[in-house]
């Protein structure tokens, strides 16, 4: 699934972080989103097309409408048990998920696939699905039928994966650590709306990003980054309007098999990885505003940023001195302790 809202706030532009710094950038399109790599320093440039190159290999990997793909070949439309051999990284990037499922109590699921299908979020032909419908498909979801032995994934009971919620996440860690690895300390991702920022920008100054208003009117506020991962997901672009003339949003919850409706109108998740916030920023968006307060209290490894529906914004006490709250936000400002 897409994760959404995060924008740059003129964060890429040379002239406004330092005048001595080498800069390199790569746009691509990758994992069904646009996507840029922006890297300072030196070998600014080859190290940044590496990186856009890791990141082609990787939606290779985990492309769900790709037979060919891993997660492609794994997912064997038709067959009750379906074994395929996976890289070491899609190991690990399952075997994540697994856990996050267990500690969500399923609000993250990526066996959630053949609903998602169904519904025509995965093609753009929309339906609206019959309870029977979504209750036989719902019987092949659920962790229980992942089997994972080192490189070798079994599926049971037709269950069939999707790594969408996670992947961009995920691959803004990996490639934070290559970067690392070959001596950078100052790059911004934005793989899709997940913004990695690795290090501060060259001249010492956090990374400042926007925090968008679900009505599209702007953003209703902004956050300061240093070696953190921010991800946002919500239910107000991605969606379509039945015969029935209601609104039906790509996030599902993994328990009814219907389109969230938890009364947040987005999500937004910083943390130390980003695979953790890509995943968190949609179990959040099915749990509602208690349970992920809960949640945040029994973790402690990442911040939120809450809007609700009704217009209000809840944010924990760790994002107070890094939040610019914009004046033309009107709704009541709550912080969580």
């Amino acid at each position: 699934m897409r994760k959404i809202i995060l924008f740059l706030m003129c964060v890429l532009m040379l002239s406004s972080c330092s005048g001595e710094a080498k800069k390199a950038e790569q746009t691509i399109f990758a994992m069904d989103t646009a996507m840029s790599i922006t890297v300072y320093g030196d070998n600014a440039e080859l190290l940044a097309a590496n990186a856009a190159h890791k990141v082609n290999e990787l939606s290779a990997k985990w492309s769900v409408t790709d037979q060919n793909s891993e997660i492609g070949n794994a997912n064997s439309i038709g067959a009750h048990i379906s074994t395929a051999h996976i890289s070491d990284e899609t190991a690990e990037l399952i075997k994540f998920s697994l856990e996050l499922t267990e500690q969500t109590g399923g609000a993250f699921d990526i066996t959630i696939y053949p609903v998602l299908r169904e519904w025509g979020f995965t093609t753009g032909e929309y339906n609206i699905p019959s309870e029977k419908r979504i209750a036989e498909l719902l019987r092949k979801t659920g962790s229980d039928k992942i089997q994972l032995s080192g490189n070798t994934i079994t599926l049971l009971g037709g269950a069939q994966l999707d790594l969408g919620a996670v992947a961009k996440g995920y691959t803004g860690d990996i490639l934070c650590e290559y970067l690392k690895s070959e001596g950078v300390t100052s790059a911004l991702l934005d793989l899709g709306g997940n913004i990695h920022a690795l290090g501060t920008k060259p001249d010492g100054t956090p990374w400042r990003v926007g925090v968008k208003a679900p009505d599209g009117s702007g953003n209703v506020a902004v956050l300061e980054m240093a070696d953190s991962a921010a991800v946002t997901s919500g239910g107000y672009e991605r969606y379509f309007v039945g015969e029935d003339g209601k609104r039906y949003c790509h996030i599902l919850d993994p328990e009814t098999g219907y389109p969230a409706d938890s009364g947040l109108a987005s999500v937004t998740i910083i943390g130390r990885e980003g695979k953790l916030c890509d995943a968190l920023s949609t179990a959040v968006y099915v749990m509602g505003a208690s349970e992920a307060e809960e949640l945040w209290r029994s973790r402690g490894d990442f911040e939120m940023l809450l809007l609700t529906n009704n217009g209000d914004m809840l944010v924990t006490a760790g994002l107070q001195e890094r939040l610019s709250v914009d004046e033309s936000f009107s709704g009541e400002l709550k912080i969580i302790k």
